[in-house]
């Protein structure tokens, strides 16, 4: 039977554990109460801190004979991940933490599948996240009151949190037809073109279209890993750029490797290689205040690749490729890479293309099933798009 996993340090956040757990059972959900606390619970739990503690690789006493609290908490959220990877009775998770308890209870939450319901009560929850949901669908919800006993505001809060995990639990995602999925790219500067593909291919597949914002090209990876993708249409490489030159969006080292382990038919392209992200532009590096920006809205700044960094950057991405066995192919396009990168654009620079296309060509390494393409096309022609699903049902159907 699914259950509604309720999890706090029990030793700090007892009360607060205590009094979710009762709404939730009170909305109709089936409890199970898990203490990820170093010290003895204030309230009954169902499963101990103790008894988490115990699925560390080092045994319990790696989290509990530590009087470092910061080397007890690192490794608590170690023993709660391993923990639980062990269960198979997950139907939700919530959870209340400050700072100790969210690091542990967040790192576990990540560990489920996407979809399974999953909230996170925090202190933290007003300010940059991302550290704690990383990419999953984690919700967070600032507790605004400390948690340090129950009060009139943070027992609605509490409460709220309480029916939103219940309804979430009783209310599992419908179905739907069953098509093949398959993962594309996608940046405001390429978005025609993305747009096009996935029209043209969504009578019989399921487009998920990520925004390749760091985060949206590790998800899609992640998602081919796990065995949800039949394919990748990566049209919106430029999280390599921010990887490459300290950009706000970047990629992982690992940008690619889904591609290469799963050998999934695979179509990239080079769109919006001409950009690296930066917040406001207070915000951009000193080194690269000379340089030629686009202001992107108020809280973000585009500076335009140099021909060098796209040299750097078009052997990069070669480089990972030359892992990949399954079939690729690369598409350049050839009269611009962006909405931006145009002629008579703000980022337009034929010399800057001609050097990533170059370094693309001179570093892949081509065979039978890995090619380039050349399309004299700008990115967001729709004969670009035509050229890019062509290029997918040729290598999927193989």
């Amino acid at each position: 039977m699914s259950r509604i996993y309720v999890v706090s340090t029990a030793d700090t956040k007892g009360e607060e554990l205590a009094f979710l757990s009762e709404r939730i059972e009170a909305a109709g959900g089936s409890v199970l109460k898990v203490d990820v606390g170093t010290r003895g619970p204030a309230v009954a739990v169902d499963t101990t801190g103790a008894e988490v503690a115990a699925h560390h690789p080092d045994g319990a006493n790696a989290v509990l004979s530590t009087t470092d609290r910061g080397v007890a908490v690192a490794a608590m959220g170690v023993a709660f991940t391993r923990f639980i990877r062990t269960r198979n009775d997950i139907g939700a998770i919530v959870g209340i933490g400050g700072g100790g308890g969210t690091s542990i209870i967040t790192s576990g939450m990540r560990e489920l599948s996407l979809g399974l319901p999953k909230l996170m009560v925090s202190t933290l929850a007003s300010g940059d996240v991302a550290p704690y949901v990383g990419i999953s669908d984690i919700v967070m919800v600032p507790s605004v009151t400390d948690m340090a006993g129950l009060n009139a505001l943070s027992s609605v809060i509490l409460q709220n949190a309480a029916s939103a995990i219940a309804g979430m639990a009783a209310a599992p995602a419908q179905e739907v037809a069953h098509l093949p999925s398959v993962g594309l790219t996608m940046f405001g500067v390429t978005t025609p073109c993305v747009t096009a593909i996935a029209e043209r291919l969504r009578s019989d597949h399921d487009c998920m279209v990520f925004h390749a914002t760091g985060t949206g090209g590790r998800t899609m990876e992640k998602l081919a890993d796990s065995g949800m993708l039949k394919g990748i249409i990566d049209i919106t490489t430029t999280e390599v750029c921010d990887l490459l030159c300290g950009g706000v969006l970047a990629a992982t080292e690992d940008r690619f490797g889904a591609v290469a382990r799963t050998r999934l038919p695979y179509v990239g392209s080079v769109g919006a290689l001409d950009m690296v992200n930066f917040w406001a532009p207070e915000t951009v590096p000193e080194r690269y205040r000379h340089r030629h920006f686009y202001r992107h809205n108020p809280n973000v700044t585009l500076m335009r690749t140099t021909a060098g960094e796209c040299r750097a950057i078009g052997g990069w991405i070669a480089a990972r490729l030359n892992a990949c066995d399954g079939p690729v192919r690369f598409l350049i396009a050839e009269k611009g890479v962006s909405a931006l990168d145009i002629e008579g654009g703000a980022f337009y620079d034929p010399d800057a293309d001609h050097a990533l296309f170059e370094a693309v060509e001179e570093k892949m390494r081509q065979t039978a099933d890995r090619q380039i393409v050349h399309l004299p096309f700008h990115i967001n022609d729709p004969r670009f798009a035509e050229a890019a699903v062509a290029a997918f049902r040729e290598i999927s159907a193989e």
